[in-house]
């Protein structure tokens, strides 16, 4: 079902950064009730307000699906891509997620969380130190639970999905202090 999978190594982050691009033959429908695809994120998300996490809903998930894993990032940071939130292990019964999630390394129902670029476990808000940036919120359907702990770094997260990819989602925001 996975028509590719490459990563992407880059230095110019303060941690490891890894991208991954995927080519897969399906893809789901990722939306916030917060806030559309290519609009602002609302300042409660950011690093200016509450700086909880946005309510996500996603569709179109294939059969086969074991579990869900969610990557947000910025490529326009100054210093390369930064992580603002690993999220894995999501359990196949979740069509979405709820807004604020703790900022716990293992969660209620089983999902684990990683470590953003700021070192925290857990979401980081929209936090530009100038300008406009995007936001990229990617959702990726997996064939298995990853074999990974929780406050996994991007690098391990992507390695341990590696091959497991059925389909991606994406939501981008944009954001500017």
């Amino acid at each position: 079902m996975i028509a590719g999978l490459a990563l992407l190594f880059a230095c110019a982050s303060p941690t490891a950064e890894v991208a991954v691009q995927t080519e897969v033959n399906m893809t789901m429908t990722l939306t916030s009730s917060a806030f559309a695809n290519g609009q602002s994120v609302p300042a409660k998300y950011s690093c200016v307000g509450m700086e909880v996490s946005p309510p996500l809903e996603w569709s179109g998930v294939p059969v086969g699906t074991k579990s869900f894993a969610l990557i947000m990032d910025d490529p326009d940071a100054p210093m390369g891509t930064w992580i603002h939130w690993l999220l894995y292990n999501i359990p196949i019964t979740a069509h979405g997620w709820p807004e604020n999630t703790p900022r716990d390394a293992e969660l209620v129902n089983g999902a684990m969380q990683g470590k953003n670029s700021g070192g925290g476990i857990g979401y980081g808000g929209p936090c530009p130190p100038s300008g406009t940036h995007r936001y990229f919120i990617k959702l990726y359907a997996l064939d298995t639970m990853l074999n990974i702990g929780s406050g996994a770094k991007n690098d391990q997260l992507i390695k341990a999905m590696q091959g497991h990819i059925l389909a991606q989602g994406e939501l981008m925001g944009t954001f500017s202090k």
